[in-house]
């Protein structure tokens, strides 16, 4: 495991997502694991702490967390664009060897051996889904508690993101279309009234 991946307090979890991050989604179920990329994952609340993610009724990802109700949403860094953008358009229905043409390297954390984790990534939220079966099947929309997360810590110190500091490699993505990302921009900091 990656010296630098330091768990995250539950209460300060919904930081690594409050930026709008394009997201990874995994998921295992019956010795079957699925990767996909959701740009749609934002957090919900903070005690306990929740996110939403929509994840679209085509997916495998989708079908192995209604099976076993957990799953893990974790923030792909810069060097993973072309990953996230493969496992985001190519499907495990369609292409039985999608993970590993994409490169996707698969790791577990200790009390999660259940979860296929992302290695590389700038951190990690174990969920655990709350169903809602109207929201899931009329608008793809999945709620999940946060069961627990972790963060690198060369980008995420003290419950805070310090990407301005941080090597650019470990800045998150945002999608916007056509294969076409923007890293996590410069820091703008605004004297509190």
């Amino acid at each position: 495991m990656n010296q630098y991946i330091q768990a995250v307090p539950l209460e300060k979890s919904y930081r690594l997502v409050n930026h709008g991050p394009t997201t990874l989604v995994s998921a295992a179920s019956g010795g079957e694991q699925d990767v996909m990329a959701a740009a749609w994952a934002c957090g919900l609340d903070f005690s306990p702490p929740k996110l939403t993610v929509v994840l679209d009724k085509s997916t495998r990802t989708r079908e192995l967390i209604e099976r076993e109700g957990r799953f893990v949403v974790q923030l792909p860094t810069v060097p993973q664009a072309q990953l996230t953008h493969y496992v985001g358009n190519h499907s495990l229905n369609d292409e039985p060897g999608k993970l590993q043409t994409a490169g996707v390297e698969i790791f577990h954390m200790t009390g999660f051996e259940d979860l296929p984790f992302v290695a590389g990534c700038a951190a990690w939220l174990a969920c655990q889904l709350i169903p809602e079966p109207h929201n899931q099947t009329s608008y793809d929309l999945f709620i999940a508690e946060v069961i627990g997360a972790w963060a690198d810590s060369r980008v995420f110190r003290s419950g805070h993101w310090e990407f301005a500091s941080a090597d650019p490699a470990l800045r998150t993505l945002h999608y916007i279309a056509g294969g076409q990302f923007y890293a996590i921009g410069d820091e703008i900091v605004v004297n509190e009234q």
